[in-house]
């Protein structure tokens, strides 16, 4: 596999994966973080960085609107629930040093 196919089956792997995040809109941030360390806002912060590094110019929103596919305020409005004192407890839990 050359640079270029390894690039384009990165691209088609994100793609997947936030067409998968976009299906299972019941799943909350909160639950992604307690289960796995990060979420759609992290999605998001890392497409910003990989936009900073390659010097394209683009604002945190924007880069939100690439994973949400709208923008984070509507998309929270929508689908985010308030987190349970039983899921902020788990979220905690994951937070203290091991």
């Amino acid at each position: 596999m050359d640079k270029q196919q390894q690039t384009e089956l990165e691209a088609a792997a994100f793609r997947r994966l936030v067409k998968h995040l976009d299906d299972r809109k019941d799943v909350q941030n909160i639950d992604l973080m307690i289960l796995a360390g990060f979420c759609r806002n992290c999605l998001s912060k890392w497409y910003k960085a990989a936009a900073d590094e390659k010097g394209v110019e683009m604002s945190y929103e924007e880069a939100c609107e690439q994973v949400y596919g709208m923008p984070y305020s509507e998309w929270k409005a929508q689908h985010q629930k308030k987190a349970t004192p039983e899921q902020l407890a788990a979220f905690e839990a994951t937070q203290k040093p091991k």
